[in-house]
């Protein structure tokens, strides 16, 4: 089968498409002729080295969604069967014609969606719905801060939050993002200039937020401390803005907030399953209403892997950007 492979750590250039061997399914895994594989932050980590790879997922092959066809599957599986359409997380080695995943972290994938467009829903659609819901709690009523709102986790948090009924307010650096976000159904645009933690109170009359999903990190802390609610929660997703930054636990203290940190990729197999029947029971029916559409900045073949993650690195995306196979 043909793969990205990454030669060595370093930059998009080390992205290679090679034949290597097609993995066969064991105990309870299933492999899924790959559609389409979407990119994410992660792989643009792992490719430079600095994202270790969770035991039994290749070292060299990245990739942390897919969407596609079961072709065959392994000794006791009964969650999926050969011909299904089926799209699902994967700690690696998505970037490829095959790939093999636990099969009962797959989930359909929604009537009349084709399985390459399917592949822009698993990572960032789960990690919003993970992130916001499952560990924050939002619910209709609140009101979401939602940063790099143009992200595919934002536009995803952003479609998710208005389904339930939550206000949404979106960061971007770039107006176009915004306008673009805007036409989405963000409420409330915000320039994350040096003054949006100002804007941000005076949307909410001073209040501020209940819920931070916070996709930028350091930089953003001490504002996101300026604009948290009593009782808000701040959840940390991603950080390519900076892991470190200054924590006033005082004010911390004062609202009675909480602040965590979240990761998907390295989380045991029990606790992936379990948000796979969560997302299954809860989400995907929205995609079928119509509430929800995945939303893709381009797609583009496989053998360009690296131009995609030049163009990731400039952050001009708006959604996600897929490899078809």
């Amino acid at each position: 089968m043909r793969a990205i492979v990454i030669k060595e750590p370093g930059g998009p250039d080390v992205l290679e498409l090679r034949d290597v061997p097609r993995p066969e399914p064991g105990r309870g895994e299933a492999l899924v002729r790959v559609a389409s594989s979407g990119l994410n932050r992660a792989d643009l980590l792992q490719r430079r080295g600095r994202y270790p790879v969770p035991p039994g997922y290749p070292e060299d092959i990245p990739g942390l969604e897919l969407a596609g066809t079961v072709e065959q599957v392994g000794e006791g599986v009964i969650a999926v069967a050969v011909g299904d359409a089926v799209m699902g997380i994967l700690g690696g080695g998505g970037y490829a014609e095959y790939a093999l995943s636990p099969a009962e972290t797959l989930v359909p994938i929604p009537p009349g969606m084709t399985p390459v467009t399917a592949g822009a829903i698993p990572e960032v659609y789960m990690t919003a719905y993970d992130a916001a819901f499952l560990q924050e709690g939002l619910a209709s009523g609140e009101t979401l801060l939602v940063h790099a709102i143009g992200s595919g986790v934002g536009t995803a948090a952003l479609q998710l939050a208005r389904r339930v009924g939550a206000t949404v307010i979106g960061t971007s650096r770039t107006p176009e993002k915004l306008e673009r976000a805007s036409a989405l159904g963000l409420e409330h645009p915000v320039l994350a200039d040096g003054a949006w933690p100002e804007r941000v109170l005076e949307l909410t009359d001073g209040r501020g937020v209940d819920v931070i999903l916070d996709l930028v990190g350091g930089p953003y802390l001490e504002g996101n401390q300026r604009v948290v609610a009593v009782k808000g929660r701040h959840i940390v997703v991603g950080v390519p803005g900076g892991a470190e930054a200054v924590l006033s636990l005082r004010g911390l203290m004062g609202r009675r907030a909480s602040i965590r940190g979240t990761v998907l990729r390295a989380r045991p197999l029990e606790e992936k399953i379990e948000l796979a029947r969560s997302f299954a029971s809860h989400v995907l029916g929205g995609f079928d209403s119509g509430d929800l559409s995945p939303v893709i900045d381009r797609i583009v073949p496989a053998s360009a892997a690296a131009d995609a993650h030049a163009y990731m690195e400039s952050n001009a995306n708006f959604g996600k950007i897929l490899l078809e196979w």
